[in-house]
């Protein structure tokens, strides 16, 4: 009989939601739906997350650990052997790299193919017992935290349950009917209940913007600059809340005297918007007291997105809005979060080791010694949660690593990744529904748990377990390898003075949200030493590099500007089918997404010889990428956008679009630049 069970979804997405599974029997789910009951979710999920029987039965799934048949040039394939085989083998190698060449030259390489604490940071206590390299995680939100702290200290922020009350709701650099459908759930609720406007800024015109009442398509990487003519504008009409400004900020009166020359004018040259829209905009902000600007994450993938994502958090401090129910800002969540992470993450463990910044993959597995810090190269990778070879910069790099046949690689996956066939030893990996994990969001403010609902298939298992079975062989003896899931979940919570596991699990999850408005809107104070917002940041008090960095809002010329070599700027978004490089096994996501595609201005395609549904090569000195093109006026000239992360396969010649993306980190702290990328366009053959 089927029956519905409650879980988390487990992906790479702020919104975190609750979930209804219909568990048809001990080894098979069916429908997966949003949970009505949770005050976030609503009973909103992206159709890819209901359709997720597709990838827990699908017939591509890993099921038995496999070894390398041959050199990693051949075509010999694998071979299937027992997990003790597989277990040895990784251990015994290991061991001998660890005793001719130290610890460090193994590289545990994760990310945030699962959000869950369990089965995603259990990584870091293995790093931290066995004293290998570590990893700097820079692939998404590294600029961005940097740019919100940089303000206001924490990363935490208007409770989003309380947009339906809003008259003004911003989505600046997001695009959530694609990757965060609910936040779309609460805009229409605010369109419904309060005829609230809906404006959007991005560099192109996403399915979020075509829902707009205003939208801003502005020049990738030229955020800062519109959200200082913006403020110039609150400043000359009198629309900045001085009284406000004077009890929560810090150097107003500076800020002002620095933005008197950052007019729109001075903005619509950088940012290639008409003066009268960005004016428009400004008025439309300024006069909506109750304004809730949700910040995503995409335009702070650029090398000065840090600056830019500090100059729009500046918005709210100038116009007042952190005063009012249904106003402020949110850009995350994680702040809220108070938990006990030692025995997950080995934190009484003080390491003395490298952290490797995982965006430079490629340079560190071909030997850039800069990125080595002294220490020896890279003879092993063991890869959980990510999948380098599609989702990394520089792919072609990333592949020329990745085929040492001197790198011994272990990948731990789902599916057969391209990453995982640059493998000596892949093994079988489960998904979310097949053991048991605890979630944190950045959307919303509930803490949730999704225990095991089904059984693992074939010789699956879960990354917690091949944790304790390393440990074991190695002789690492840190209390997390020894509890099981559900008791690493249990001694966190109640460690951290939280209700037990079974108590979070019954009541569908513990709201972590600040104790009043006023705690979550800065009303008492900002999360900065002296309680205000910092106009003037201290850069350094979020990162070590921070040479150049500018003192106020402003546009940061530093990005990868157009230039008569590379005269378009590319914007590689994600694509509403996928997530990351998951959900590219689907046939439904696939189906949906069709192809990879270039979007070009037609003025561009007429200058360059490119006919529409014809192949294009994009072009700069990290390689070529060839794909359909595709005519679109919903960009600038001069701007073109690849939906990504489609397999390198998918792509004529076999490289992806990250071939073409720097893995120069941004500053002040690392990240990667994906939206930061000039190229050049010709017709392909």
């Amino acid at each position: 009989m089927t029956t519905r069970m409650r879980s988390v979804c487990p992906h790479d997405c702020p919104s975190v939601c609750a979930l209804d599974v219909e568990v048809v029997s001990q080894s098979t789910i069916g429908r997966i739906y949003g949970a009505k009951d949770h005050s976030y979710t609503q009973g909103v999920i992206c159709a890819k997350v209901s359709r997720y029987a597709e990838r827990v039965h699908h017939p591509d799934r890993l099921m038995k650990p496999l070894r390398r048949k041959g050199s990693k040039s051949s075509s010999a394939g694998f071979e299937a052997i027992s997990w003790d085989d597989a277990l040895d083998t990784i251990c015994e190698r290991f061991e001998r790299i660890r005793k001719n060449s130290g610890a460090e030259a193994i590289w545990p390489f994760h990310y945030a193919g699962t959000m869950g604490l369990v089965q995603r940071d259990g990584l870091d206590r293995f790093r931290h017992a066995y004293g290998t390299s570590r990893q700097h995680s820079t692939y998404c939100v590294s600029v961005a935290d940097a740019g919100f702290k940089a303000g206001a200290g924490v990363k935490s922020g208007s409770d989003a349950r309380l947009m339906h009350q809003s008259d003004l709701i911003v989505v600046w650099g997001g695009n959530p009917v694609s990757t965060q459908v609910n936040v779309m759930h609460h805009v229409s609720q605010a369109k419904r209940l309060n005829g609230a406007k809906f404006v959007v800024v991005d560099p192109y015109r996403t399915k979020t913007a075509d829902k707009a009442d205003l939208h801003l398509m502005l020049k990738p990487g030229t955020d800062g600059a519109l959200a200082c003519a913006v403020m110039h504008v609150l400043f000359e009409e009198g629309l900045a809340d001085q009284a406000y400004m004077a009890a929560y900020t810090a150097k107003a009166d500076d800020l002002r005297q620095h933005l008197a020359t950052r007019t729109p004018a001075w903005a619509a040259e950088i940012t290639g918007l008409p003066v009268e829209q960005i004016v428009e905009f400004a008025r439309l902000y300024g006069r909506t007291k109750k304004s809730f600007l949700r910040i995503g994450y995409g335009f702070s993938r650029s090398r000065n997105g840090a600056v830019n994502l500090h100059a729009v958090t500046c918005l709210p401090a100038v116009s007042g809005a952190w005063q009012y129910e249904g106003g402020g800002a949110l850009y995350g969540n994680s702040s809220i979060y108070k938990l006990d992470r030692t025995k997950i993450q080995g934190l009484d463990i003080v390491p003395d080791t490298r952290a490797i910044d995982q965006s430079r993959i490629g340079r560190v597995l071909t030997g850039n010694a800069a990125d080595l810090q002294g220490g020896p190269a890279i003879e092993a990778l063991f890869i959980q949660n990510t999948n380098p070879a599609v989702v990394a910069p520089e792919t072609r790099l990333v592949l020329q690593g990745l085929a040492r046949d001197d790198l011994f690689s272990v990948v731990h996956e789902q599916f057969m990744t391209e990453t995982a066939e640059y493998a000596d030893i892949v093994l079988p990996a489960t998904m979310f529904l097949e053991h048991d994990d605890i979630y944190t969001a950045s959307g919303h403010t509930h803490l949730q748990i999704g225990q095991k609902l089904i059984d693992a298939p074939g010789e699956c298992r879960s990354n917690h377990a091949l944790m304790q079975a390393l440990a074991e062989r190695l002789g690492l003896s840190h209390a997390g390898f020894q509890l099981s899931e559900r008791e690493l979940i249990n001694d966190m919570l109640l460690s951290s003075g939280l209700p037990d596991f079974d108590a979070v699990l019954a009541s569908g999850g513990l709201d972590c949200a600040h104790a009043s408005f006023r705690d979550a809107n800065f009303l008492n104070g900002f999360g900065t030493p002296d309680k205000r917002f910092h106009f003037s940041p201290d850069w350094s008090s979020v990162g070590n590099n921070t040479e150049g960095m500018p003192a106020f809002p402003d546009h940061w010329a530093v990005i990868d500007s157009a230039t008569e070599a590379c005269p378009l700027r590319l914007v590689a978004a994600p694509a509403r089918q996928f997530l990351n490089s998951s959900f590219t096994e689907t046939p439904s996501s696939r189906r949906m997404e069709k192809k990879p595609l270039a979007r070009l201005h037609p003025d561009d395609m007429a200058c360059y010889g490119i006919e529409d549904g014809a192949l294009v090569t994009l072009g700069n000195d990290q390689g070529e990428v060839s794909l359909e093109a595709m005519a679109f006026d919903g960009v600038q000239p001069g701007t073109v956008v690849v939906e990504s992360l489609w397999p390198n396969r998918y792509f004529a010649g076999g490289l992806g679009i990250n071939t073409l993306v720097s893995s120069e980190p941004a500053q002040p702290d690392g990240g990667a630049v994906f939206h930061d990328t000039a190229v050049w366009a010709r017709p392909g053959s």
